[in-house]
């Protein structure tokens, strides 16, 4: 293997796996969560959580096994509906970790008119993982939806799967723009995944929340 390839493996830093596995067990509890890590291989985990830093954290290797072993324990379906879960339920680690460094938590954003608060909330969140992740995401946009893709994704890289699965994704996405809308709900669906054998991960969001 050469010098490089051993230097670097895509990754998240530690303070956003710290978010990712406080939300897992927030959602699965002490008990699940101590389940998971061991079948993921990584025990380490169940007493000493990465710190709150930029220093390189878990590998895209790493996520894939820890969502293996969700779907192993949970059944697929329900694996994947606690990582939408824990998505959802992540979101107050993001405001608390980077509401402050891009404008996120900013009290101005929320008076704006709704869907450009909407459309601001999706670039906040892209921008977070272009810069703080080797996750790479761009935005895209139609008559009736907002399109989050992702070209790497730290949640399905070298996974090999039948249905979309970034389910944690999704939760981020549907939590964040509860939040900036006061309460109101939006269509949130993954339509395309590298894991199914697509070129992107393509989540659609709805422009206009649900009555």
């Amino acid at each position: 293997m050469s010098e490089d390839l051993v230097q670097h493996q895509d990754g998240f830093p530690n303070k956003i796996a710290r978010i990712v596995l406080l939300a897992i067990q927030d959602v699965i509890g002490r008990n699940g969560a101590t389940a998971v890590f061991t079948t993921a291989r990584l025990a380490h985990l169940i007493d000493s959580l990465p710190p709150t830093d930029f220093e390189p954290g878990l590998t895209f290797e790493e996520i894939g096994r820890l969502l293996e072993a969700i779907e192993g324990i949970y059944g697929v379906r329900g694996g994947r509906r606690l990582m939408q879960q824990a998505g959802r339920e992540s979101f107050k680690y993001w405001i608390e970790g980077f509401g402050g460094l891009v404008g996120f938590a900013d009290v101005a954003l929320r008076v704006l008119p709704l869907r450009l608060r909407a459309r601001i909330g999706i670039e906040v969140l892209a921008e977070i993982f272009n810069r703080y992740s080797d996750q790479r995401v761009s935005l895209g946009e139609g008559s009736e939806s907002y399109f989050f893709v992702l070209e790497r994704c730290g949640f399905c890289d070298g996974r090999r799967v039948e249905e979309p699965s970034c389910s944690f994704l999704v939760g981020i996405l549907e939590e964040s723009l509860f939040w900036i809308s006061r309460g109101r709900h939006f269509v949130v669906e993954e339509t395309t995944c590298i894991a199914c054998g697509d070129p992107v991960c393509t989540i659609c969001i709805d422009k206009a929340p649900t009555e």
